[in-house]
């Protein structure tokens, strides 16, 4: 699964904007997130859809959730992981 491309990022850009609004992130290069020196979120994309990927609450891996339709589950999850 790549990163998601230019085009992707255009579909997710409401997305985007509600993730930039949350406390702590900084977006080093368009669509990828970092909480202080880690990455914490980035989107990909393949031939099912558009998916994000979200730090684990063991901070180790990465939990993927589908945003082609909506992004309420991962923003969920993103902000509990800020919080903790």
């Amino acid at each position: 699964m790549k990163h998601a491309g230019e085009t992707a990022l255009d579909q997710l850009e409401p997305l985007l904007a509600r993730v930039r609004a949350l406390p702590g992130l900084t977006e080093k290069k368009r669509g990828v997130f970092y909480l202080k020196s880690r990455a914490f979120l980035h989107f990909h994309e393949d031939p099912k859809g558009l998916f994000a990927d979200v730090r684990d609450e063991s901070g180790q891996d990465f939990d993927r959730f589908d945003v082609t339709a909506s992004g309420e589950a991962m923003l969920a999850a993103a902000r509990a992981r800020l919080r903790a």
